[in-house]
């Protein structure tokens, strides 16, 4: 016969059955989507910034605005000059130009996608989300 220690430890050897949760997401809180969207715009924007500045380094470096302003010499005449258009000065500056233009638009993006879902959710009732327990 087994004893009352021994059925204790096989039933402490049993996983436990998971258990699952169906959630429905009904509400998106607005200033939380704002903030989260404006985070992710601002890593946009350094990602952006930085990722034009090394193009523009390497395209530097490997003279192929050198071979693009001859070109365009050659085609156009002799008093076009590319390299001072494409200086670093003038990217940098557009780059961080439309980085800010889409740090606002993504921004706003985020808060009218929060609204326009909060709307909807009268219409199709959310999101039906399900978590399990492992």
């Amino acid at each position: 016969m087994s004893s009352v220690a021994e059925k204790l430890a096989r039933k402490s050897n049993r996983r436990p059955a998971a258990k699952q949760v169906r959630l429905r997401l009904v509400y998106v809180d607005f200033w939380s989507a704002v903030k989260l969207s404006f985070l992710v715009a601002v890593a946009l924007a350094v990602v952006s910034i930085v990722v034009t500045f090394l193009v523009h380094t390497v395209l530097s470096s490997t003279g192929i605005f050198e071979n693009l302003n001859s070109l365009v010499q050659d085609v156009a005449g002799a008093g076009t000059d590319l390299t001072a258009v494409l200086s670093l000065g003038n990217v940098m500056g557009f780059a961080i130009v439309a980085a800010l233009l889409n740090l606002v638009v993504t921004t706003a993006l985020g808060a009218i996608l929060a609204v326009l879902y909060n709307l909807s959710v009268k219409i199709t009732g959310g999101i039906l989300v399900g978590f399990t327990n492992n």
